[in-house]
């Protein structure tokens, strides 16, 4: 008899018409593990790099969209890695980082799976951007240094063109005063065959 009670406790056995207690939530399935929650924004992300133009400017509007109308966190952070995705015509690497930042300035709104994800894309947008920056000012340098050498070509260009025109008009006039020799020399040489001659 104490044994039906207690099991009448616990699973409502009827016997002493003690009140079944409340079901247990049924799980309709296995709980989804927690990093399915990036799963939508890692397919959305890959979706921005390999779509074609069209789609990428309807994809990031609709997010862009949902960012604006209803600014979860969900949504921000989902804005916030569409413009930090690059490969399109929204990135902004820019904006994404200040987003990002803000985000995580506040860790416990987002899930432990969000906040990884956001921290890895906030790290390469940093270095995306420091790239940005050095190629930009090695851009920027490049011109000049060309120019400097530009003109450094030029310089000596021009001097070795003066110097070759030294060496042709030396060279012309060792060639005119050759010729002049030469021809004295046949004029002596004609002079002689056709002189009279000399008798001692």
């Amino acid at each position: 008899m104490l044994l039906c009670a207690l099991v009448g406790a616990t699973s409502g056995c009827g016997v002493l018409g003690a009140p079944k207690p409340p079901p247990l939530p049924v799980q309709e399935g296995p709980q989804q593990p927690e990093s399915s929650a990036v799963t939508p924004l890692l397919e959305m992300m890959s979706n921005l790099r390999q779509g074609d133009p069209v789609r990428q400017a309807e994809l990031f509007q609709r997010t862009k969209d949902a960012a604006e109308l209803q600014p979860t966190t969900s949504n921000k952070l989902k804005y916030a890695l569409a413009l930090a995705t690059p490969g399109y015509g929204g990135a902004d690497p820019v904006a994404a980082q200040r987003q990002l930042s803000e985000l995580l300035a506040r860790p416990e709104t987002l899930l432990p799976a969000e906040r990884l994800l956001a921290t890895v894309e906030l790290k390469e947008v940093e270095q995306r951007l420091i790239l940005q920056a050095e190629n930009t000012r090695m851009r920027d340098a490049v011109p000049n240094d060309s120019h400097d050498k530009l003109q450094a070509i030029n310089r000596r260009l021009a001097a070795e063109s003066d110097e070759n025109a030294k060496l042709r008009k030396a060279l012309d006039e060792a060639r005119a005063k050759l010729e002049a020799v030469t021809h004295i020399e046949q004029r002596s040489v004609t002079d002689r065959g056709t002189g009279a001659p000399h008798t001692p």
